[in-house]
């Protein structure tokens, strides 16, 4: 039997798997049949996780015992308080990645051998150090990770590897922003640029349309909508279904009943224009643009030398965003993959490249080092020495593996050691940048200052592991520096005890996740109805908790069903 090798995007929002078969990538359905499990973990009154839609839907209701967007919280020492527990951004990972591992196993009927993860393309190592971490608390090797829009680009380039052209892949997820410049030539596909913002996604979008309605209230009421979690959630999933209508629509209408502020509820009714959301979105924008620019000038291309754009993530149905593009490039993007399953297609692809699938022939792709790495360094002027500098040995943009050498001198008569600091960034003072470790050199031979030369070597392999080799040249000593651990890294010893603590954990029986979502997303939405259909989904979920007491199937089957139907009908 061949390997099980299978691709996660593991999204800020979303997370889906997906896995080569017959040679097309195809995405994996979870335990309520759907494909996009909801990057969201929730803990019941009971002690229970909720991985997923259920715990999406709780969002509104218990804010306090549900977490989303950790991912932009990966490569921190942030902790994220859940009832009674804190949990790190890697142990909430951890989860996601365990409920999609294993409803991945249920849908092929076997055990999962190893998985590509995708990462953000401008996840900087500490970023891609706790994504590892994430998957190892989880069980799943990962050998291999993978740039988000680079496996975009392959899931597109698969269907058109023998074409020759230049593409831009705009990769707007609900919590990240990549840009990635390629070519496909001849059966490869290059990555010409990358660049991004680890900090802008549909989140954004959502809260300052969120903040243009809570500032339509009186100040009273305002300033005690600020202080109530469940308020501020509420608004904030309202106003990002009113994102979504507004990307169909050019009017739609935001309104709240019964909203707790304080000890009173209030209602909220706010009407919102195309034309004034895309007003508030304006500094969002501008941050959309500044990596589009900054790509084609990392990639030395013009805006009208790019044969195509793609628009890739969900946040890019809104129109803005299209517009956006058509302004800079001078043609309409393209949407030829699906915006949210892209990526998980991509990984899927890169799963069977490293699975040696047959089907995908001479398919090649190349990656590029998103950041500039190297050292510090210091200078000696008439009077002084100036330190803190940052001298780059692997410029970003270089094509991955790649390996660097440049050679360093000491700055100080009779030196006996060398302190090598590495950095990742591209500000030209090191405190400006990321530091990713540091080694001291000692056992140098007293020599006269800039008489001692030490060589330093960079090896960085696509998994975004830098190896340092400094050797030196009056010894022949080397000695070598594995960038796997940086200050938030968790050694050996942490990551089992992260995952004995998460094995400890009650999960919610797979098998009954349907129930729970239903039930969670009912409840919900019953918070935001009024009137006579509050009562009648009131009712509906009455006879679905009946039934699931007397545990007959069939009488489960039918109320769910009913259940289902009338929650649908109510949310349109």
């Amino acid at each position: 039997m061949t390997r099980a090798v299978i691709g996660i995007d593991l999204g800020t929002t979303f997370s889906l798997a997906a896995i080569l078969r017959d040679g097309k990538p195809v995405i994996l359905p979870n335990a309520i049949g759907e494909l996009l499990t909801p990057s969201a973990v929730s803990i019941t009154d009971d002690g229970t996780v909720l991985v997923g839609a259920a715990a999406r839907a709780r969002a509104t209701t218990h804010p306090d015992r549900t977490a989303l967007a950790f991912k932009r919280d990966m490569g921190t020492d942030r902790k994220i308080q859940l009832a009674d527990r804190a949990f790190t951004p890697q142990e909430l990972s951890a989860l996601v990645l365990g409920a999609v591992k294993r409803d991945a196993e249920a849908a092929l009927g076997r055990s999962i051998d190893e998985a590509v993860v995708t990462v953000p393309a401008y996840f900087g190592d500490a970023q891609r150090q706790a994504t590892r971490d994430a998957a190892a608390i989880a069980g799943i090797p990962v050998e291999r990770i993978i740039n988000e829009p680079t496996a975009a680009a392959l899931s597109y380039g698969l269907h058109e590897r023998h074409r020759e052209l230049r593409a831009m892949v705009l990769d707007l997820g609900g919590g990240t922003f990549d840009v990635t410049v390629l070519e496909i030539l001849e059966g490869v596909i290059e990555i010409r640029a990358s660049a991004g913002d680890t900090r802008l996604g549909g989140d954004d979008f959502d809260a300052a349309l969120a903040d243009l309605v809570i500032d339509s209230l009186a100040a009273e009421q305002r300033a005690g909508v600020r202080e109530q979690p469940v308020a501020r959630a509420r608004i904030k999933d309202a106003c990002e279904l009113a994102k979504k209508r507004l990307s169909t629509a050019g009017v739609t209408r935001v309104a709240l009943f019964d909203l707790p502020v304080g000890a009173q509820r209030i209602h909220v009714e706010h009407e919102v224009s195309r034309e004034r959301a895309e007003q508030a979105w304006a500094p969002l924008l501008a941050r959309v643009a500044a990596p589009i620019r900054r790509a084609l000038r990392d990639a030395d291309l013009r805006a009208e030398q790019i044969d195509e754009v793609l628009l890739v993530g969900g946040s890019t149905r809104m129109p803005c965003i299209a517009r956006l593009a058509t302004e800079v490039f001078g043609r309409l993007p393209l949407r030829v993959l699906p915006p949210d399953e892209a990526v998980a297609l991509g990984a899927a692809v890169q799963a069977g490249l490293k699975a040696n699938d047959a089907a995908l022939g001479d398919l090649v792709v190349t990656d590029i080092a998103p950041f500039s790495l190297g050292v510090a360094t210091g200078r000696r002027s008439e009077r002084e020495i100036i330190t803190g500098l940052f001298t780059p040995i692997i410029e970003r943009g270089t094509v991955i593996p790649v390996s660097r050498e440049e050679t360093l001198h000491t700055m100080s008569d009779n030196q006996r050691e060398l302190v090598i600091d590495v950095y990742q960034g591209e500000h030209s003072l090191v405190r400006d940048n990321t530091k990713l470790g540091s080694y001291r050199i000692r056992g140098l031979k007293p020599m006269p200052a800039g008489e001692q030369a030490i060589r330093v070597r960079f090896t960085y392999d696509l998994n975004g592991i830098l190896e340092v080799d400094m050797t030196i040249e009056a010894t022949g000593k080397t000695e070598t520096l594995v960038i796997e651990s940086g200050a938030n890294r968790l050694t050996p010893k942490q990551l089992e005890e992260a995952r004995k603590a998460i094995a400890r954990l009650k999960f919610h029986p797979r098998e009954a996740l349907p129930n729970a979502t239903l039930l969670a997303r009912a409840d919900a939405l019953h918070v935001e109805l009024t009137g006579t259909p509050r009562l009648e989904l009131a009712e509906a979920i009455g006879r679905f908790q009946l039934a699931l007491e007397h545990q007959d199937e069939a009488v489960i089957a039918q109320a769910r069903e009913e259940l289902g139907r009338l929650v649908e009908l109510l949310r349109t």
